[in-house]
C-alpha cells in the first residue's frame, strides 16, 4: 500500500486491541507493521492477554504507553477513568485482534468489564474483528451466533484462516498473518467510508427476504470426473454476507466451493445445475434475487455409472450433452410483483448486447456485465469491475473495487427498487 492510495493506513488512528489467546505473539508484528504503514496505533491489552505478551512489547512498538486496567491508579489524573471514552472518539477504527471467544461474547453482549470493551462500546467508528481460538470452538454455535450479533451491528469480522492451531488439531481458527490483516484493514476502513457515503437503498433490505445463488455447478461424466468451470463463488458469498449485514433473511445456494458460511445467512449446498434450479424455486418468494453463480449451461446426456477408460485403439471420446436448466429465466417466468431480479453475465466480447439480450430474456431488473479476460475480474481473483445494466435503459461502469466493496455498491443500486417496485 502506498501512502495517499485508496486504502492507505497513512494517519489513521487505530486502536489495537490484544485478547488472551496464544495467538497474541502476533499482536507485535502486527503493531509493527501498521506503524510503517504510517498509522498511529494505541494498543488495549485485556488481562489475559498480558499472560501471553507485555504491554511494554506493544508500547515501545507503538511508542504509545498501552493500556490496560480501567481504572486509573491511585493520585493519576482524576479523568483518567474516561480513557475509553476518549479513545472511542479519537479512533478511525478499532481492530481487535486476536479476539478470542470470550471477548467476541462480551462484545455482542455489549459488557464491558475491561479498557478493551469498554472503548468498543463506547465507539463511533468501524469496529474490526479477527477472531482466532480452537477449530470447534469457531464452529460453536453460540460463537457463531455472537460473530452474527457484531455484523448485525455493523462490526467487519476477518474470518480466521484455515491450518494448524494450538491444540495440534487441523482447522479453522487460525488467527491470520499480520500483513494480510493489515491489507484488510485498510479495505475494510476504506469501504466503511465508502458506505457512509452512499444511502440509497440503505434500510430496503432490513427484513426482507434475499436469494443469492453462488459458485459454480458440476455435472458428472463419469464417477471421478465433471464438467464445470472456474466459478470460486467469492462475489455471491459476498453479497449474501453484505445482504446480511443490512438486516435480510438470505438464502445462500451454494455449488461445490470451499468458502466459510457468511455470518447470519442461511445456506444451501447443491452439486449440479439441476439441484441449484430446485433449490432456488424452492425460494422463488424472495424479494430480491441476485444470481451469481456460473452454473454450466450443459450437462452430460448420460452419467456413467462407473470410470470411463481411453479407449485402447487411442480413438477420441465423444459426449452427447443436454441443456440444463436456466435457472434465472425460470425464476424471471414465474415473477411476482414487486420482485427485483439481478443477473450476472460473464463475457469475452459483444458484452453488452448480450448481456442486455439476456436481461431482456430472463425478465430481469438489473444485469452485471463483467469480462472474463479482462485483469482484476472474473473468476479466481479479488477484485472485480462491471458495468451494471438497468431494464429501464440506465448504465453505469463501476471501477475495479475489491469483491467487498462492489457487494455493498450493487445493493445500494438495486436494493432501491424494492422500495419503488409496486
Amino acid at each position: 500500500m502506498e501512502p495517499g492510495s485508496r486504502n492507505s493506513l497513512a494517519g489513521r488512528r487505530l486502536v489495537l486491541g490484544v485478547t488472551g489467546s496464544i495467538a497474541a505473539y502476533k499482536a507485535a508484528e502486527l503493531t509493527r507493521l501498521l506503524v510503517k504503514e504510517g498509522a498511529e496505533v494505541q494498543p488495549v491489552l485485556t488481562p489475559s492477554a498480558e499472560r501471553f505478551i507485555p504491554a511494554l512489547t506493544l508500547s515501545t512498538l507503538a511508542r504509545r504507553d498501552a493500556l490496560t486496567g480501567l481504572f486509573p491508579e491511585v493520585g493519576s489524573d482524576p479523568v483518567a477513568w474516561t480513557r475509553h471514552v476518549e479513545l472511542g472518539l479519537w479512533a478511525d477504527a478499532i481492530l481487535v485482534a486476536p479476539a478470542t471467544a470470550q471477548t467476541i461474547a462480551k462484545l455482542a453482549a455489549g459488557l464491558c468489564d475491561d479498557m478493551l470493551t469498554a472503548v468498543v462500546l463506547s465507539a463511533r467508528c468501524p469496529v474490526l474483528v479477527c477472531p482466532a481460538m480452537d477449530h470447534d470452538m469457531w464452529r460453536h454455535p453460540a460463537t457463531r451466533s455472537n460473530v452474527a450479533t457484531l455484523e448485525s451491528y455493523g462490526y467487519i469480522v476477518m474470518p480466521p484462516a484455515r491450518g494448524e492451531l494450538a491444540s495440534g488439531l487441523v482447522g479453522e481458527g487460525r488467527l491470520p498473518e499480520p500483513a494480510a490483516i493489515v491489507r484488510w484493514v485498510a479495505e475494510g476502513i476504506a469501504g466503511a467510508a465508502a458506505r457512509a457515503g452512499r444511502l440509497d437503498g440503505a434500510g430496503a433490505l432490513a427484513g426482507r427476504k434475499v436469494l443469492v445463488t453462488a459458485g459454480p455447478t458440476r455435472e458428472a461424466i463419469d464417477p471421478v470426473r465433471f464438467l464445470s468451470n472456474g466459478s470460486t463463488g467469492t462475489m455471491g458469498f459476498e453479497i449474501a454476507g453484505a445482504a446480511a449485514r443490512r438486516g435480510a433473511r438470505v438464502v445462500l445456494v451454494a455449488g461445490p466451493v470451499g468458502l466459510a458460511t457468511p455470518a447470519g445467512v442461511e445456506r444451501i449446498d447443491v452439486v449440479t445445475a439441476d439441484d441449484m434450479d430446485a433449490a432456488a424455486r424452492a425460494h422463488g418468494d424472495a424479494d430480491l434475487v441476485v444470481a451469481a453463480a456460473a452454473v454450466a449451461d450443459y450437462a452430460p446426456a448420460q452419467a456413467e455409472a462407473s470410470k470411463r477408460h481411453k479407449a485402447e485403439d487411442g480413438s477420441d471420446l465423444h459426449l452427447e450433452l443436454r441443456r440444463t436448466p436456466d435457472v434465472l429465466a425460470g425464476l424471471g417466468a414465474t415473477r411476482r410483483p414487486g420482485q427485483v431480479l439481478v443477473g450476472f453475465a460473464l463475457e469475452t466480447d459483444d458484452g453488452e448486447a448480450s448481456a442486455r439480450g439476456k436481461m431482456a430474456r430472463k425478465h430481469l431488473d438489473f444485469i452485471a456485465l463483467n469480462y472474463a479476460n479482462e485483469t482484476g475480474a472474473g473468476f479466481g481473483v479479488a477484485t472485480n469491475r462491471v458495468t451494471l445494466l438497468g431494464a429501464d435503459g440506465t448504465r453505469e461502469e463501476l471501477p475495479a473495487m475489491a469483491k467487498s466493496d462492489l457487494a455493498e455498491v450493487l445493493l445500494d443500486r438495486v436494493a432501491g427498487g424494492l422500495v419503488t417496485q409496486p
